[in-house]
């Protein structure tokens, strides 16, 4: 439970970014930003994988392009869920997706490393 917990409140720091970066991308609400990060979670965990496996001939041809939009979609998805999320458009959604996934990498890097820091006896 705890994992989960640090993976959602990445994500929805990473949301809360995008949303102060990226004109394009609105979130009303901390609530609506908790709900966000967590429903796209949720559609990253689920409709994704079947969005990547049906789209893998385009992808493959846009030598993993199209893989972005694919992102996008999904990012897309989560602001058509939630009501207080907006994103104005497929572009800001890609830009959104792309912000959100390196500052999740970014955040998840550092937190693995203060880990790996910490020492624990042995056994």
């Amino acid at each position: 439970m705890n994992r989960f917990l640090a993976h959602w409140l990445t994500t929805a720091l990473a949301l809360g970014v995008a949303a102060w970066v990226l004109p394009g991308v609105e979130v009303a609400s901390v609530p609506a930003l908790l709900v966000a990060a967590l429903v796209l979670r949720l559609i990253n965990t689920v409709v994704k994988p079947i969005l990547v496996v049906l789209t893998l001939p385009i992808t493959f041809v846009t030598l993993g392009l199209f893989y972005f939009v694919v992102n996008g979609l999904a990012f897309a998805l989560t602001a058509w869920v939630v009501p207080g999320f907006v994103v104005r458009g497929l572009g800001w959604a890609i830009l959104g997706a792309l912000l959100v996934g390196m500052v999740s990498m970014f955040i998840g890097n550092f937190r693995r490393t203060e880990e790996r820091q910490v020492w624990r006896p042995p056994h």
